[in-house]
């Protein structure tokens, strides 16, 4: 296992010294495997986390390769299922992105056996590691990336009273806190919070021994095992009964290599899987939004452009993530990050992301521009705001002298299209007025080639109230049928969160029907782990359902 510090040097100094007894191995162990047997091929390429002198795999599979990695080589020496191994620190971490040695563990085993396929490993599998990871999900993250489509990840850990004696310290203070029920179901938040819907067929399965249920009566199975001995602490046997065993898996879903025409949101969601910085929350916002961006460009350049484009979220999130949620909620978050990355003009890089946190706010505005442009729009609404900032920042950046003239152009050309504005319309409220004449400015001048300041000074100044009022109402509409979708989205939220927290009440009991259909039962006459009869298929996690 991987682990740092004072957790590091609690396991160099017990953990590997430690042995289970035979007895205690055969009822905590066995079960893995049995598990294991169920899901793993002769063949397979298998990544193993948290390695160390022995994995538990069946007898009789036969793998392409086993890599392991770990704490100390001498322990993964000593394994006789590893191919390869290396050591590497499972809590040394790049936040938000995965493991600091991910692209390490690739070049280094490919230079020891030059057989790590391309495509990533059939399986990974991480026993009894959890409960000691400070940064589960970027070790979850970086997991996903080393899988292939369709590989399985396999999460078994032991109850937390195992070696509590012996480990408390090191465990987390999540884990340690926690009953072994919440364990699975943490476990399983470690996936949905990794890589979201990247992952599917999310299942948890509870593999203890017959003998380590809970308040439950006797029969043959529970009399045997009751009289079996575990080695206590200090060397000395005890009554004890074994630990209960317990399992997380999910498979990688394949993401999507190419827009689906007819699914372009669900091309979206599985780009945004792995993305840093965007919270599960942003995700779900930004993606229908960015749907609509790219069904409403014209040619396929530009909704190609946009597709590349997408990189550039995490630089926006990393800025709006320091906006105040209440004055600019999440909802607008999403909006100005979709209409920047449809905006075939935005390619993110940093003179448009500068541009966007002084418009924003965040820092210091250009005394040229953005410090004129916020005093001339200071009654404009915030979301009338979001959408010219996010018509606007596009245009910074591009290297073109003719853009940048349309810039200067626009910042001079607002007082002077207000007043025009405000002597046809007298009675028209100013946040409407400054609302009206940026936009139509934004339109013409903003473009090069399109109009000049001259030519869109004598087009308004042909205007009449009537037209310009019947601009007016039509650009509300758009904002009122915005502020209608943005309703029902809310109300979808509410219902989803009510399904989530119905679902959450019900795991105690999913728990209790998975203990009652396990895969495998110690059975006394063979004194063997087997198969059970009522063999259950697991039951989902409710996460991904």
């Amino acid at each position: 296992m991987g682990f740092t510090n004072d957790a590091l040097s609690l396991m160099h100094t017990h953990f590997y010294a430690f042995s289970y007894s035979l007895t205690l191995a055969l009822v905590a162990f066995l079960p893995m495997k049995s598990h294991y047997s169920f899901y793993l091929t002769n063949g397979m390429s298998i990544l193993e986390f948290g390695a160390a002198d022995q994995s538990y795999l069946p007898s009789n599979l036969q793998l392409k390769q086993h890599v392991g990695i770990g704490a100390t080589q001498e322990q993964m020496d000593m394994n006789p299922s590893l191919t390869s191994s290396m050591v590497l620190d499972l809590n040394d971490v790049v936040d938000d992105v995965g493991l600091r040695g991910e692209e390490e563990i690739m070049r280094t085993l490919l230079s020891k056996n030059g057989e790590v396929e391309e495509e990533g490993f059939d399986a990974i599998i991480m026993a009894n590691t959890i409960d000691f990871l400070v940064s589960p999900r970027e070790v979850f993250k970086t997991a996903w990336r080393l899988l292939k489509p369709g590989g399985i990840m396999m999460v078994p850990f032991l109850s937390k009273d195992a070696y509590a004696t012996k480990f408390d310290e090191a465990f987390t203070k999540q884990w340690r806190d926690m009953t072994d029920d919440q364990h699975m179901w943490v476990c399983g938040s470690f996936f949905q919070f990794s890589a979201g819907e990247g992952w599917e067929g999310l299942k948890g399965f509870d593999i203890s021994p017959d003998d380590a249920k809970k308040d439950e009566g006797g029969g043959m199975a529970a009399d045997i095992m009751a009289k079996l001995k575990v080695g206590g602490d200090d060397g000395a046997e005890s009554s004890k009964p074994p630990p209960g065993a317990y399992l997380v898996q999910a498979r990688k879903q394949r993401m999507a290599d190419k827009v689906d025409e007819e699914d372009v949101e669900g091309y979206i969601k599985s780009r945004l899987w792995m993305m840093p910085t965007l919270e599960d929350r942003d995700k779900k916002l930004v993606a229908p939004r960015l749907a609509r961006a790219y069904d409403k460009l014209d040619s396929s350049e530009d909704k190609e452009r946009m597709v590349n484009h997408l990189n550039s979220l995490p630089n926006i999130y990393a800025s709006l993530i320091k906006m105040d949620q209440f004055a600019f909620t999440f909802s607008m978050q999403a909006q100005l990050a979709a209409d920047l990355v449809g905006d075939p003009s935005f390619e993110g890089n940093d003179v448009q992301i500068n541009n966007m946190k002084m418009g924003l706010g965040l820092r210091k505005p250009s005394k040229d521009f953005w410090a004129p442009v916020g005093k001339l729009t200071a009654a404009m609404t915030p979301e009338d705001k979001v959408n010219l900032l996010a018509y606007i920042v596009p245009r910074f950046g591009t290297g073109d002298v003719a853009q940048d003239e349309a810039l200067a152009a626009f910042v001079s050309g607002l007082e002077p299209t207000f007043a025009v504005i405000r002597s046809k319309c007298a009675s028209m409220k100013e946040s409407d007025v400054q609302l009206l004449g940026s936009e139509l400015l934004a339109a013409e001048i903003l473009n090069p080639g399109r109009s000049t300041r001259e030519q869109f000074a004598t087009w308004l100044g042909a205007m009449s109230d009537v037209d310009l009022e019947f601009i007016l109402t039509k650009r509300k509409s758009y904002k009122d049928e915005a502020k209608r979708e943005l309703k029902s989205f809310q109300e979808e939220r509410e219902a989803e969160e009510k399904r989530v927290q119905e679902r959450r009440e019900k795991i105690q009991e999913q728990v209790i029907a998975a203990r009652e259909n396990r895969s495998v039962i110690f059975n006394p006459r063979t004194g063997k782990m087997e198969e059970f009869e009522g063999k259950s298929k697991g039951f989902r996690l409710p996460f991904l359902s």
